[in-house]
């Protein structure tokens, strides 16, 4: 019987030890004009009233979205 308990090490994985990166290109994928979109997560309470709202309007909740966040940075540009 082994007595020894059952402890993996970093070891265990299925990665070599040693990577060959000497044929590696780099910046293989970089794009200096990539445009990124970042996901924004919402309340369920503010999805479901934009969701609503959209719905209504027959647009994207992005458009709604967007159009209020940008009435409220013009709101506090206009306050500094």
């Amino acid at each position: 019987m082994n007595d020894k308990p059952d402890i993996k090490t970093e070891s265990d994985d299925d990665t070599p030890a040693n990577i060959d990166f000497s044929k590696g290109v780099r910046g293989k994928f970089y794009s200096p004009n990539a445009k990124l979109n970042l996901p924004v997560y919402l309340d369920e309470d503010v999805q479901a009233f934009l969701s609503a709202l959209a719905s209504k309007k027959g647009v994207d909740m992005s458009d709604i979205a967007n159009d209020l966040l940008k009435k409220d940075i013009a709101l506090l540009d206009v306050l500094r």
